[in-house]
């Protein structure tokens, strides 16, 4: 039974989701945390560790929950949940797309999902940066701890790396080389 439930829950974040795994972070978090299977610091992890490993983010974390909540065959139906609507729904969109593609319908329908898209990324954000710069909520104190500072200062180095048009390889072997050092030189 639990497996049903684990391949109906991302078959649900599957076909309910659009723009990719960032859009999916938001409900992955919001269904993982409902179902006990990933607290948000959890989850804050590993949106790290799946953006440094080769693989579609929302992939792995279905692989990654699914190997915590059925081993082998949890990670297996869990992927398959999440693949599934996609790819049923990129058949369907590539047998009928050259027909369509002119339709006022499916033309409004994707500049509805455009600024959706940009709102759940945007969301999926928000969650993960207050998790990660204020793990125990908004004070004066977190203002002071070292460990704000030095994340505050490599998503800083980082985001001007990135409009520089840094290779996103480099930067992120320069920030897991500064947080190897911020956690062994600072204790984080």
């Amino acid at each position: 039974m639990a497996l049903i439930k684990l391949f109906l829950v991302f078959l649900k974040i599957g076909a309910f989701t659009f723009g990719g795994g960032y859009a999916m972070i938001a409900m992955i978090q919001a269904e993982a945390e409902r179902q006990g299977w990933l607290t948000q610091e959890e989850l804050v992890d590993f949106v790290a560790l799946s953006e440094s490993t080769p693989g579609p983010l929302a992939v792995n974390m279905a692989t990654f929950v699914g190997i915590r909540t059925g081993g082998i065959l949890g990670a297996i139906i869990a992927t398959l949940g999440i693949v599934l609507p996609s790819f049923i729904i990129i058949l369907i969109i590539a047998k009928c797309f050259e027909k369509y593609k002119k339709s006022k319908a499916v033309g409004g329908i994707m500049s509805g999902l455009k600024p959706a898209v940009v709102g759940m990324i945007g969301a999926a954000f928000i969650s993960v940066a207050r998790t990660v710069f204020f793990p125990a909520g908004l004070s004066v104190s977190v203002f002071s701890s070292a460990s704000f500072w030095v994340f505050l200062g490599l998503f800083a180095v980082t985001t001007v790396l990135a409009f520089k048009k840094v290779h996103p390889i480099k930067i992120i072997l320069l920030s897991a080389v500064i947080g190897v050092g911020a956690g062994y030189g600072m204790g984080l």
